[in-house]
Parts: C-alpha cells; sequence; structure tokens
C-alpha cells in the first residue's frame, strides 16, 4: 500500500474525493490516499508543496500558475473544475459600502499573500478599472478570521466562493454586494514534481479513480441533500451550485494554459509568462 498525501480546501467542489476515499476506491488501487483540509486556501496549499507537505493538491488554477512561475517544485497534471469560480464580494452587515462602485480604495480581507482571494481582488480591480497601486489588504487567514475582520473594522470587503460563503449572508452577518467570476477553469490538480518523478503511475491511477467519481457525481442518489446537510447549505442554493459547476477530467491543453496566462498576464497577477513544459504535463 503506497501512502501518498493530498490537500485542498474543504468545499463541496472536493466531495468527489472525501466519497471516494470513503468508500476506499483509492485502496482498492492500493493507494492510501490521506486528505488534509486546508480552510487558509490556496496561499497555504502553495506553501505545503514548496515544502514537500503535501503530494498533490487541489487548487484554484491562478495561484498554482503563479507559484509555477515563481519556482514551486510542481507541474499541473490536469483540470479538475472546468467551470469558473463564482467570487462573491461581501461587506458587514452593517457596513457603510452599499455598492462595488465605493470598495475602490476600500481594505480587502484575504487568507494570506499568493491566496486566491488576493489574486481575484486584483482581477475585480481590474474589472472595475481602479487603481491596483496601493491596494490595501489584511491578512485573516480564513473566512472566521474574515468575519471576525469585518465586523470589528479591520477590513472592509472579504472576496470567496459565493455559495460557501452564503450562509453568512443569510444569517445577516455579510451582505452580498455582487459577484466577480474568474475568467479561467477554477480548479487544477497539481502534483510534486519528487511524485511525477518516482511515481509516476501512482498518479495517472489516482487521476483514474477521481474522474470515474467525478464524472458521475451528480447522479449520485441524494447527493443535493448530503451537501446541503454537510456544508450547511439551503438544498435549493446546492441544486443551483451543481447546475453550475462542471468537473473536468481532462489534461490542460497548451491552447488553455497560452489562454490562462495571457489572462493573468493582463490582470497584472503575473508578470511573465512560462511554457507548457514548465508548467504542466500532458
Amino acid at each position: 500500500m503506497k501512502t501518498i498525501k493530498i490537500a485542498g480546501v474543504p468545499e463541496h467542489f472536493n466531495q468527489p474525493w472525501q466519497l471516494a476515499i470513503e468508500n476506499n476506491e483509492f485502496r482498492n488501487q492500493n493507494i492510501d490516499l490521506q486528505w488534509t483540509n486546508i480552510p487558509q486556501g490556496t496561499g497555504k496549499l502553495c506553501e505545503m508543496l514548496r515544502n514537500d507537505e503535501t503530494d498533490l493538491a487541489v487548487i484554484l488554477t491562478e495561484g498554482i500558475v503563479k507559484d509555477i512561475l515563481n519556482g514551486s517544485p510542481s507541474k499541473i497534471v490536469q483540470v479538475y473544475v472546468e467551470s469558473p469560480l463564482i467570487w462573491g464580494i461581501h461587506v458587514a452587515a452593517h457596513s457603510r459600502f452599499q455598492t462595488l462602485s465605493e470598495l475602490e480604495n476600500a481594505r480587502c480581507a484575504i487568507s494570506r499573500r499568493g491566496s486566491g482571494s488576493e489574486l481575484m481582488a486584483y482581477v475585480n480591480a481590474h474589472q472595475h478599472g481602479w487603481q491596483t497601486e496601493n491596494m490595501q489588504f489584511e491578512i485573516v487567514n480564513t473566512i472566521d478570521g474574515a468575519v471576525e475582520a469585518l465586523i470589528n473594522n479591520r477590513a472592509d470587503y472579504f472576496m470567496w466562493e459565493r455559495f460557501m460563503t452564503k450562509p453568512l449572508v443569510d444569517q445577516g452577518i455579510f451582505r452580498h454586494l455582487g459577484n466577480c467570476l474568474t475568467p479561467w477553469p477554477s480548479f487544477v490538480i497539481a502534483v510534486s514534481n519528487k511524485l511525477l518523478d518516482e511515481q509516476p503511475e501512482i498518479v495517472h491511477q489516482i487521476l483514474a479513480v477521481i474522474n470515474a467519481k467525478t464524472k458521475h457525481f451528480k447522479e449520485i442518489e441524494g447527493i443535493t441533500t448530503v451537501l446541503a446537510k454537510h456544508f450547511n447549505q439551503k438544498k435549493a442554493d446546492i441544486e443551483e451550485w451543481l447546475s453550475r459547476t462542471k468537473w473536468s477530467q481532462e489534461p490542460l491543453s497548451e491552447e488553455m494554459l497560452n489562454n490562462i496566462q495571457n489572462q493573468l498576464f493582463k490582470t497584472g497577477i503575473i508578470d511573465k509568462k512560462g511554457t507548457f513544459a514548465q508548467l504542466a504535463i500532458r
């Protein structure tokens, strides 16, 4: 039995992994896949790949592309979620801010530097034509930290996955001002170069299992109810999220990577572009 470490955010996108692990679908391939939930998000996941703390990461596309260009010893092996991520833009319920246009010079709560919440703040600013040179950030680590920061006026707004944040809106803690969609696929699967060099066949086995799971995930009987209960969501919200979400079973193409890098470069998230061989494998 080969032990392999994998990490990702504790969100509904990753429920296929949890079900496959619970059903021993990796163990049936002689793989002990050990999942670690990382509520801090992409910045922490990038750090774990760099520090050899995980072998694989299910990670936001923009974050891992930027980190590999900055020297992360890993590669993208596959697109995991093809559909864009819907980032909800939130303020505290009592906030003086009423419209997105008022947030141009406001303080943005982010999980950490290099995280999706930071990078998408730049995308959002770019889409609105805001100046980004003096953007202000407050590092809050997790969504709980964001709640504390916004309530206590240490930050003004917070961007996080729309549906995972909606319970806080329903509870009257956050107020939702709008959305910002990623102009690229949401999540990819990244693997350490060490694992790719030493055990590439294990990577192919893991991808085969998860691809079989995601291909029919929406068809699992009662999955809407399971997800709603597990993530404290309204059933109608889960149904809408499922209808918008498209998992992928395909590798990243060179054309798609070029499009992603062009978008990231345009928004200032990256200041250089890499080759396909530097960033990904087929």
